[in-house]
């Protein structure tokens, strides 16, 4: 570039002391001086300006295909875009559907087994109670009949040792304490049986409380972070 300046600046030169045409505004220069300052500049000029020409001619086409492109990139990105939205709500479908279907099938696991404990612990109960009421009834018929056999003895011992009161009454409250002996007895089997049969409803309690939180978190783990608390029985 220095060759082109330095020729351009000669070039003004020789036309500012070039001979002037008198009555004009015309000079004389010397062609052939002009014409090598000319093809000195022509040659110094560096090629890369002709390529930069010849992109701003194409300037116009290079933007229309570079458009062209760009719409059709986007068009792409844009299909690529809605399949990829579609692929994951359809899979986001699929998992929200088996996870459904493993909670309602961990529910449904949790109420036959539910119903089998507490199956389990009605049969139990009724044994128990049964078991209970004989031997409660059992007890009674035994301390009923210690209670005749003591007032039998009893009322011989005063049919025999009518004058000695003392005895009579020392009889009697045998017999009186047998009988409350037997009925405490009877009480006794009753308040056990009760406690049993609380104990295994509680534990059958707890069983339900634990399936029932199992179930919860596995419903959170498949649909997300929930809040605190949310999802868990309360007995």
């Amino acid at each position: 570039m220095y060759r082109v300046f330095a020729a351009l600046d000669e070039l003004v030169t020789t036309v500012e002391e070039a001979r002037g045409v008198p009555m004009t505004s015309s000079c004389v220069v010397p062609r052939g001086d002009l014409l090598d300052l000319l093809d000195d500049i022509r040659e110094a000029i560096p090629p890369e300006l002709d390529d930069a020409q010849d992109v701003l001619d194409q300037r116009d086409e290079l933007v229309d295909t570079a458009q062209q492109q760009a719409h059709c990139q986007l068009e792409q990105a844009r299909a690529e875009a809605e399949r990829t939205v579609t692929e994951a709500r359809a899979e986001a479908q699929r998992l929200v559907a088996e996870a459904r279907a493993r909670a309602e099938s961990m529910v449904a696991d949790a109420q036959a087994e539910a119903e089998h404990v507490v199956a389990a612990g009605r049969h139990e109960y009724q044994q128990l109670t049964g078991r209970a009421e004989t031997e409660a009834e059992r007890m009674t018929a035994a301390g009923r009949a210690a209670y005749e056999r003591s007032v039998a003895e009893g009322r011989a011992e005063q049919a025999r040792l009518v004058e000695q009161i003392e005895v009579v009454q020392a009889a009697r409250a045998q017999a009186a304490r047998i009988e409350e002996e037997a009925a405490m007895d009877v009480r006794r089997l009753r308040s056990e049986c009760d406690t049993y049969v609380d104990s295994k409803l509680a534990e059958f309690e707890d069983l339900l409380t634990r399936t029932l939180r199992t179930v919860g978190r596995g419903r959170a783990h498949r649909n997300g972070p929930v809040p605190a608390g949310a999802g868990e029985y309360r007995s």
